[in-house]
């Protein structure tokens, strides 16, 4: 009995010891993800004392009726009052963990007083961010930080795109920084509308407690109102292809202030591209810029030098597309072909850019493509 006292007494430190390592769920930022972590750490405890008690039962049965002390087992059959008790008692239980388990769930489906909605697309492999109200949109990729360490480990697999078993080699937040995070206030609540443009994504934060799949076709809803400012990492956890590993999420939480700042930067940022669409760049502006988006939106598929993958991915390096119609080429970027998704939702200026250094890098021949032309063919 005393072993058995020290067995479980061992078990309840290395929980404490677990948690206190990082092994347990975090409280996280908001309202429902505290609810979520309460609730767990309820049906955890009640789980550990149903194991306490079924186990000791167990352990002091096999000791105390071993064959050494009765050598001749009772013989009875059926006992109505266990009976009962084993069926009731279970049945209680369930009853009691169902209720705040069930209010719970109907919280985290009542999305009735958000203050802002924010559409999500899933991409192969990026999100989109689109704010309805405020008129903004945009794409958010893999930081190039971590694009260049993998790209250096690709080169030393042949056989793979990505080699992600090698160390980060020094890089922050390897894996886990973008280009555009994803931007919203503080003390609000935010209506996530989540959905994809191609196969089946899902978006995670975990310290909003929030983990939505992206069905393509249908748009699934979720909220968080987020108590403090800060930066919150999280990714896709849905199995999507090839670069599932590389489409974080990356959220800033700001306040009040700066987030109405963010917004006007942002709606200049976006008249003044759209100013600039109408106006006749040089190839040497477009080759910087297209470089620049070519490795951001289509490198993870094209390779960085323009090779592909054979059999999946055609290669950019003598590419008929890249040499022949530039409508054709655009017509393909804009609105996907086969396994190659549109790239409509990137503007004018980006897609023009993009084109141009594919029909002139790689040692290629094509021509100039203007943001206007990109327009036209809207």
């Amino acid at each position: 009995m005393k072993k058995l006292i020290a067995f479980f007494a061992l078990t309840l430190f290395s929980i404490k010891s677990f948690a206190e390592y990082g092994f347990n769920l975090t409280p996280g930022v908001t309202s429902i993800s505290r609810d979520i972590y309460d609730l767990h750490m309820v049906i955890f405890w009640v789980c550990v004392v149903i194991a306490v008690v079924v186990f000791g039962v167990m352990f002091y049965s096999i000791y105390a009726h071993r064959k050494t002390k009765n050598p001749v087992a009772a013989n009875f059959h059926e006992n109505t009052k266990v009976e009962l008790i084993w069926t009731l008692v279970p049945v209680l239980i369930l009853i009691v963990m169902a209720i705040p388990a069930t209010k719970l769930l109907i919280a985290l489906e009542d999305t009735q007083s958000a203050e802002l909605n924010i559409k999500i697309t899933g991409h192969q492999w990026k999100w989109q961010y689109d704010y309805p109200k405020e008129g903004i949109s945009f794409i958010s990729n893999l930081a190039k930080s971590s694009k260049d360490s993998v790209s250096a480990d690709k080169e030393k697999t042949s056989n793979t795109l990505y080699n992600t078993k090698t160390t980060a080699k020094g890089v922050e937040n390897y894996l886990l920084e973008v280009d555009n995070p994803l931007v919203i206030p503080v003390d609000t609540s935010i209506r996530f509308l989540i959905t994809s443009n191609d196969v089946i994504h899902s978006w995670w934060v975990p310290a909003f407690g929030v983990k939505q799949d992206a069905n393509p076709g249908f748009i699934n809803d979720a909220w968080a109102k987020i108590d403090e400012v800060g930066r919150y990492r999280g990714q896709c956890t849905e199995l999507c292809g090839v670069d599932h590993a590389f489409m974080p999420v990356v959220v800033d939480v700001v306040s009040k202030e700066e987030y109405a700042k963010w917004v006007q930067s942002k709606k200049a940022e976006k008249s003044a591209v759209e100013a600039s669409a109408n106006q006749v760049w040089t190839k040497d502006d477009l080759m910087q810029r297209g470089k620049t988006k070519y490795e951001a939106n289509c490198a993870a598929c094209h390779k960085k030098d323009g090779s592909g993958l054979a059999g999946i991915f055609p290669a950019m390096i003598g590419s008929k597309i890249a040499n022949g119609s530039a409508e054709e080429h655009i017509q393909i970027v804009l609105h996907g072909k086969t396994t190659m998704p549109a790239f409509k939702v990137l503007n004018d200026v980006d897609i023009a850019a993009i084109i141009t250094y594919e029909r002139n890098a790689f040692g290629n021949n094509g021509s100039v493509v203007q943001p206007s032309e990109v327009k036209a063919a809207r």
